[in-house]
């Protein structure tokens, strides 16, 4: 047949019998909201629908103090009013995604106040933290592959760590649970104990692309790397041509109270990585580079269909600003030196704590008891707090609490301990 007299055949619909109703599947079972979800997590017998600063309120109107912060993500604590006024100006603009096919100005201005704050000449937006390390462990290899050839590709992290649970963060991410259920690994990513000697034996000049660390350790009980230490690495780093990738998802944004962790050891990384506090609440990943590496990445090379959209990105440039004060920053640093006297304090009150250990706004208690149990009966009396292990208690309050609303949750974290 001819392009000419070509016809689109028409497709008669098929007669539904009346008062019909769907067919059911014989294989789905009803379901209620709360059982539609994957059972991925461990959650409490509430149901949480309103946030006001500090405070978190469940179904029933009970409210508890958040000393979780969404994981260290509510850096502005719940309904702050410059985090919403942020959402309803970008809102306003009609522009939520175009994707990154296109240029849009959020996203470049973000970029160039995250330059302007760090060591970094470069910057690239995802939407969470474990795609942020695994995008810095691509961009890694690329540049060491640059370098050094095909054999330098290999990741190395520290015991301890925490990188995310995608198959290459997990690799690197020193949990046995994560881990085993997930084997093979991917290769060439492995984890070495955490001082210097094991590290010169470990790193290579010709084979090691990277190692990824965390200034402060969250989720393996807050353990804060000491400065000289970090100087130490950054030196056999720079001395065998190794980048520094140093993950600032949890400690990093105003936490520890300095913008970036990295700032009280007095170094600087090759690249970095944020996410958490970042978009106040909206999914934001970062990576940020130096140019030597920010150079050896080509166009295709990587992507992320929503990272660094206009809507997002606008509400991180506010939280960026907000955490960037000075004066939120020196609270931060005064009230976090208070709250962990405070805890010691605790510790020895109640004789139940074994070490204490922290900075800023981030504080880890090792405890006899388990930790889920303290945090069973912390949350029983109106204060909600995460554990960072089998044995320890992480405490991670939004970094606008007020030294009354931190005292009221300690004096309830006192309680559970007894």
């Amino acid at each position: 047949m001819s392009m000419a007299t070509a016809t689109i055949p028409v497709i008669q619909p098929v007669p539904v019998p009346e008062h019909s109703e769907p067919a059911a599947s014989p294989t789905h079972a009803p379901a209620t909201a709360e059982s539609a979800l994957l059972g991925t997590y461990r959650q409490p017998p509430l149901e949480l629908v309103r946030g006001r600063g500090v405070e978190l309120f469940d179904a029933d109107g009970r409210s508890y103090l958040d000393f979780t912060s969404g994981i260290g993500v509510m850096a502005l604590g719940h309904d702050d009013p410059g985090v919403h006024a942020a959402m309803q100006e970008a809102l306003n603009n009609g522009l939520v995604h175009v994707s990154n096919l296109f240029r849009t100005s959020p996203g470049e201005k973000l970029a160039q106040a995250l330059v302007e704050r760090s060591f970094a000449d470069k910057v690239f937006f995802c939407n969470s933290g474990a795609e942020a390390n695994e995008g810095a462990f691509k961009f890694a290899r690329r540049w060491a592959g640059e370098v050094g050839g095909a054999a330098k590709h290999e990741i190395v992290s520290l015991r301890g760590a925490f990188h995310g649970r995608l198959m290459a963060t997990v690799a690197a991410t020193d949990r046995a649970q994560y881990r085993n259920p997930f084997r093979p690994l991917a290769g060439g990513i492995s984890i070495c104990e955490r001082d210097i000697e094991s590290l010169a034996g470990r790193l290579s000049r010709e084979a090691t692309a990277a190692l990824i660390l965390e200034p402060v350790q969250g989720e393996s009980g807050v353990r804060v790397l000491d400065a000289g230490f970090l100087r130490e690495v950054r030196a056999l780093t720079a001395e065998r041509d190794i980048a520094l990738i140093l993950d600032e998802v949890q400690c990093g944004l105003g936490r520890t109270g300095t913008l970036f962790a990295y700032e009280q050891a007095g170094i600087e990384p090759d690249m970095m990585t944020l996410a958490k506090p970042l978009a106040g609440g909206l999914p934001m990943g970062a990576i940020l580079l130096r140019d030597h590496v920010a150079r050896a990445v080509r166009p295709g090379d990587h992507g992320s269909t929503f990272g660094g959209g206009p809507f997002v990105a606008s509400v991180a440039l506010h939280v960026l600003n907000r955490v960037s004060d000075p004066a939120l920053l020196q609270h931060v640093r005064e009230t976090g030196g208070w709250m962990g006297g405070q805890l010691r304090d605790i510790a020895a009150r109640t004789g139940n704590v074994r070490a204490v250990r922290g900075r800023g706004f981030m504080w880890g208690m090792d405890v006899h008891r388990t930790s889920a149990a303290i945090v069973a009966a912390a949350r029983e009396s109106g204060l909600l707090l995460v554990t960072a292990g089998d044995y320890t208690i992480r405490l991670l309050p939004p970094l606008t609490a007020s030294r009354e609303e931190l005292a009221r949750g300690l004096a309830i974290l006192e309680s559970a301990l007894q």
